[in-house]
């Protein structure tokens, strides 16, 4: 299965039209449809629908083509890789971030490596623990952003040199708006937002302890702003660590007992990088080490 091959099968799923697809692609519509039935066959399996006014993807032709942009991306990203100069350090990082304090560190260390190496790009992925974990697993992303606890097993890293606090973002109009700290018992049957995961076995869960029964999850999300606009509608409370950001018309609460994580800079054990990826994890290694207490 050629990668031309794969790349001919996407155009026509975004097209859903043989001949447009050919046009874009500049070969003809014989041939395109010629190489999509040898991949059919290839395969076993029927990738389209033909219907009178444009074609449509099989339950098949949809994991062809997810997989087929997955497998597009990492090619993508291993001829990047190759195409650095000796001479002057090139190429791209893909680096996967979780919203955090921390990231400011992150922004840090890419500004004063980007001093040094300023032929250096940077493609950043914002995403939960686990979305950042997969991808690194099937080689997407080279270096990741993430919270603790990391599997040593997997991964080498370096700890970032700040706490993450979780709290409470709630509207002006929430009953819970004048006080400054939230307790357990003061989300008994509030309506709250919350990160992508499971509620339960979470930090979260567990700090509320029996509680936990008597909160109404009414959205999540696995980013911080797409809870905020809702809890901004006081559609309910946000639960959230601290970003050190302003959202309109919400107020931020810490919780009481203090629940606080900590974050990591971490790859793949035994993961061959570029040479690029591999100057800058020694680079952000003893940049966050040369960071004293007195700084954070």
């Amino acid at each position: 299965m050629e990668l031309r091959i794969l790349n001919y099968f996407l155009a026509i799923a975004r097209e859903e039209n043989f001949t447009k697809a050919a046009n874009m692609l500049h070969v003809t519509q014989p041939t395109l449809s010629r190489q999509i039935a040898d991949l059919e066959q290839e395969l076993g399996v029927k990738l389209f629908v033909r219907s009178n006014h444009n074609i449509i993807l099989t339950e098949d032709g949809m994991i062809l083509k997810r997989r087929a942009q997955e497998i597009l991306m990492l090619a993508d990203k291993t001829k990047r890789d190759f195409m650095q100069k000796e001479e002057v350090l090139s190429g791209t990082i893909s680096i996967g971030s979780g919203e955090f304090r921390s990231t400011e560190y992150l922004a840090k260390i890419i500004a004063e490596f980007r001093q040094k190496y300023p032929g250096v790009k940077y493609e950043i992925y914002s995403g939960n623990a686990n979305n950042i974990r997969d991808y690194i697993e099937r080689g997407f992303l080279d270096i990741g952003l993430m919270s603790e606890p990391v599997d040593m097993r997997k991964y080498t890293f370096v700890n970032m040199p700040v706490k993450e606090q979780w709290g409470v973002f709630v509207s002006s109009e929430s009953e819970l708006s004048e006080k400054e700290i939230i307790r357990p018992q003061d989300l008994a049957g509030m309506s709250v937002i919350t990160a992508t995961g499971d509620f339960n076995q979470s930090r979260i869960g567990k700090w509320l302890g029996d509680y936990k029964n008597q909160v109404e999850i009414v959205a999540t999300a696995n980013l911080p702003y797409n809870n905020a606009v809702l809890a901004k509608e006081n559609i309910g409370v946000m639960l959230s660590l601290n970003l050190n950001c302003t959202y309109e018309n919400l107020r931020f609460i810490p919780l009481q007992p203090v629940l606080e994580i900590s974050t990591v800079l971490g790859w793949k054990k035994e993961q061959i990088f570029s040479v690029t990826t591999s100057t800058f994890i020694d680079f952000a290694i003893q940049y966050l080490k040369g960071i004293s207490d007195d700084e954070i």
